[in-house]
C-alpha cells in the first residue's frame, strides 16, 4: 500500500480507504462484526489506515464497530465520519432539525458520533449532502469551531454541487476558517458526469477525491451481463425495476470484463484499477460484505492498465461534457480567444 497526501492537507492517508457502511446487520444485508472484523485487519495488514463511515450507517452500529476496531491503536488511523442525515430515520420523522447541515444538526450529529467511535476527535468529519437551505457561512463558521475546539482536524464535503464547494472554500480563504481538503462523490465507470464540474473543481482547489460506488452497485462486477442464477431473481428484478441497468450501463461492464479477462484479473479489479489511474488526488473507497469479495477489491492494487485498455474502457463510457465545455473546447472559439496561437503556447493549468 502507497499513501497519498489528503488533498492541500499534509495528512498521509492509504491509496484505498475502506469504507464501512456494510459493517453491522441492522439493514439486514451488511457484515457482523466478526465479518467486519476479518475486513478492517486484512486492511490493515495492507497497510490501509484509512476508514470512512457516517452517523447514519447501519442506524450507527458501524460508528460502534469501527470505534471498537480502533480502540487499541487509535492514533494510527485516519477516520472519517459524516453528519447531514439522521442517525435513525423512523425514529427522526416529524423533527425538522434532526437531519441537515445546520448548525445545530452539525453539533448534535458531531457529538454522537464521537461517543459512538469512542474517540475524542475525528481526523475527517464530511459534510454528506447538502439541503440548500443552510447558508454557506453558517456551514463552514459553525465546521471551523469544531476544529478550533479540536474536535475535528479536517473538514471534507460530499454530494455537493460544484459552484456552492467553490463559495464554501472561497469565504473560508478569505474569513481565515478551515477549508474543505477532500471531495467525496459518485464516480466509476458508468458515473462519469464528475468530470465535467466536480473533478476540475477538485484540482483547481487541490482537493483529495474518494468516490464511492467504485462497482457502480455491483454493475462493473459483470455479474448483470450473466445468465441468471438460481435464487438471483429477485435481485436482478429489483434492480431493473428502479431502471439502474441501461443498456450503456451493460456495454461498459461486458468491455470492462473483456478487458479484465485478457489480463487474467477480475472485472472489480479492472474498475477500481480504472479509477486509480485517472488524473488528480484520486482515493477510492472499497467496501464489501463479505471477506471473499474485500481481498478482490483489494487486489486491484496490483493492476496497472495498459494506454490501450483504458483507452478502450474510456471510449466505451465517455459522455459529452456539454456546455460551456463542448462550446470553450471548439477549435473556432479557442482561434478566436488565442488569436490562433493557441497551439504555441505551453498550458501547464491544464
Amino acid at each position: 500500500m502507497r499513501y497519498k497526501l489528503l488533498g492541500k492537507s499534509g495528512l498521509r492517508v492509504s491509496e484505498l480507504c475502506l469504507g464501512t457502511m456494510t459493517f453491522g446487520e441492522d439493514w439486514g444485508w451488511g457484515a457482523s462484526v466478526d465479518e467486519s472484523r476479518k475486513i478492517f485487519d486484512t486492511f490493515v495488514e495492507a497497510g490501509g489506515n484509512f476508514i470512512d463511515t457516517a452517523n447514519g450507517y447501519t442506524d450507527g452500529s458501524s460508528e460502534k464497530i469501527v470505534g471498537e476496531l480502533i480502540a487499541q491503536d487509535r492514533e494510527r488511523f485516519v477516520v472519517a465520519t459524516k453528519y447531514s442525515f439522521p442517525l435513525r430515520m423512523n425514529e427522526s420523522k416529524g423533527d425538522p432539525n434532526a437531519s441537515g447541515n445546520h448548525r445545530k444538526n452539525l453539533m448534535q450529529s458531531l457529538e454522537g458520533s464521537l461517543k459512538r467511535l469512542n474517540t475524542d476527535y475525528i481526523d475527517l468529519f464530511w459534510l454528506h449532502a447538502w439541503d440548500f437551505t443552510t447558508p454557506v457561512e453558517e456551514v463552514m463558521r459553525s465546521l471551523d469551531d469544531a476544529v478550533r475546539q479540536g474536535k475535528i482536524l479536517y473538514i471534507g464535503i460530499s454530494d455537493t454541487p460544484a459552484w456552492i464547494i467553490a463559495q464554501a472554500n472561497t469565504i473560508a480563504q478569505y474569513q481565515g476558517w478551515t477549508q474543505f481538503v477532500a471531495l467525496q462523490i459518485e464516480y466509476n465507470l458508468i458515473q462519469r458526469t464528475p468530470e465535467r464540474d466536480l473533478l476540475p473543481l477538485a484540482k483547481a482547489f487541490d482537493l483529495a477525491v474518494t468516490p464511492w460506488a467504485p462497482l457502480a452497485a455491483g454493475v462493473l462486477t459483470g455479474k448483470y451481463n450473466k445468465p441468471l442464477q438460481p435464487g438471483e431473481e429477485q435481485g436482478r428484478l429489483a434492480n431493473a425495476a428502479m431502471g439502474s441497468i441501461s443498456e450503456r450501463s451493460l456495454a461498459i461492464a461486458e468491455v470492462v470484463s473483456q478487458v479484465a479477462s485478457e489480463i487474467g484479473r477480475t472485472p472489480s479489479q479492472v474498475a477500481i484499477a480504472w479509477l486509480r489511474a485517472q488524473s488528480g488526488i484520486i482515493i477510492p473507497i472499497i467496501g464489501a460484505r463479505k471477506l471473499t469479495q474485500f481481498q478482490d477489491n483489494l487486489a486491484s492494487l496490483d493492476v496497472t492498465l495498459s494506454g490501450e485498455h483504458l483507452q478502450r474502457l474510456n471510449e466505451v463510457s465517455q459522455i459529452e461534457l456539454g456546455f460551456p465545455h463542448d462550446f470553450l473546447a471548439n477549435d473556432t472559439i479557442r482561434d478566436r480567444l488565442f488569436g490562433g496561437t493557441f497551439n504555441a503556447i505551453d498550458n501547464y493549468r491544464v
